[in-house]
């Protein structure tokens, strides 16, 4: 192991803990994991890889920039789901952390700015809030990298599960219509960045995608049917049905799969460069394979 060290925010959470775990698995780099709870059990677990646990969060940017001082990288992550428009300023104080500390590798995992894609028709903060701070880090640092995580395949057993129909099958449904939704298992996005910070510099000022599949709904509930061995089916829901569903955020989430049908119609690009970056980026096929046990559990 050489003397670098990466600094990884929201080390507990799905993509920071994937980097922490990749680096780590990986050998070549020492890792600070920002936690707000090191004795959570998610911190434990990291700290028994070898990770050195930070107590602190992305409200305090000093104590950010002071704990990142002599790190050769750092690798930025906000969560608006648990944050909403607090996010803004959590992203906004990583950078300027990044900045005044004087790390020379900076890998930011941001989205897409919707609202200016579909020339303001469709509002979706969780991406357009990243897109905004993602401005801020280009002005301030332009060799910063930026990575835009697809869709997790892990959404299926959290926010997306399939629904049992009277005759036995199951349902899932949202209004990305026939248009590819690509995703990816939110573990392999550490592969990813690992490769990156192997050579940042070939990457200075560059957008990755992090896709792992590019497939349309109906091919998900193929696949499903093919690896579960029950019958799965996909239902377009039209934007204006979904948003006015009754749960916390379906106006936001009708919104982002409709600017997604209308103006993302695939990411081959993104796939094919992912798959160069780490090779072992998992298919759905091969996720869902791997994570049976879950589904059996969230369909029973």
């Amino acid at each position: 192991m050489s003397d670098k060290t990466i600094f990884v925010t929201g080390a507990t959470g799905g993509q920071g803990g994937s980097v922490v775990r990749h680096l780590l698995a990986d050998g070549k780099f020492k890792v600070k994991a920002l936690t707000r709870n090191p004795d959570s059990d998610k911190a434990k677990e990291l700290k028994a890889l070898g990770a050195e646990l930070v107590k602190g969060d992305a409200n305090d940017e000093a104590a950010m920039a002071e704990a990142m001082k002599g790190c050769y990288g750092v690798f930025g992550v906000t969560n608006f789901w648990e944050h909403f428009d607090k996010e803004y300023d959590h992203g906004i104080n990583i950078i300027n952390a990044v900045v005044k500390s004087g790390v020379p590798n900076f890998v930011l995992s941001t989205l897409a700015n919707y609202e200016k894609i579909t020339n303001g028709k469709f509002k979706v903060p969780h991406f357009d809030l990243k897109a905004k701070f993602q401005e801020h880090a280009a002005s301030v640092k332009p060799d910063t990298i930026f990575i835009h995580v697809a869709f997790y395949y892990e959404n299926f057993l959290s926010f997306f599960p399939p629904q049992k129909n009277e005759d036995g099958s199951l349902s899932f449904g949202f209004p990305q219509g026939d248009t590819k939704l690509s995703a990816v298992a939110v573990e392999d996005v550490g592969g990813i960045v690992n490769t990156i910070f192997n050579d940042p510099e070939q990457f200075y000022g560059k957008v990755i995608g992090a896709v792992g599949e590019d497939i349309t709904g109906n091919e998900y509930a193929d696949i499903m049917t093919k690896v579960l061995g029950k019958k799965f089916n996909y239902s377009y829901i039209p934007h204006d049905v979904y948003s006015k569903l009754d749960f916390p955020g379906a106006e936001e989430l009708a919104n982002m799969f409709e600017a997604q049908r209308l103006f993302v119609p695939q990411r081959q690009k993104d796939l094919e460069e992912a798959k160069r970056l780490f090779p072992g980026i998992r298919s759905f096929e091969q996720w869902l394979g791997a994570n049976k046990d879950k589904f059996a559990s969230v369909i029973n």
